[in-house]
């Protein structure tokens, strides 16, 4: 009965072993197709952060507005 217990928990082990392993190759491979994303889209994500600006500033003024109304 104690060897079962052995087993089971070394089964469970050896489970969460090769469940982070498949999540730490996942997240790499994330990490690697984002990057290549980036390199590839480079001048499309250049539009959008200085499309993006003009908000942030709006956004910015909205915040220091309503910082100062208190």
């Amino acid at each position: 009965m104690a060897e079962e217990a052995k087993t089971e928990v070394k089964n469970e082990d050896g489970k969460k072993i090769l469940a982070t392993i498949f999540k730490v190759i996942l997240g790499l491979a994330f990490l690697a197709f984002g990057a290549w994303l980036v390199y590839k889209g480079w001048a499309y994500l250049w539009v959008l952060i200085k499309g993006s600006v003009g908000l942030f500033f709006i956004l910015a003024g909205i915040i220091t507005l309503a910082i100062a109304k208190e």
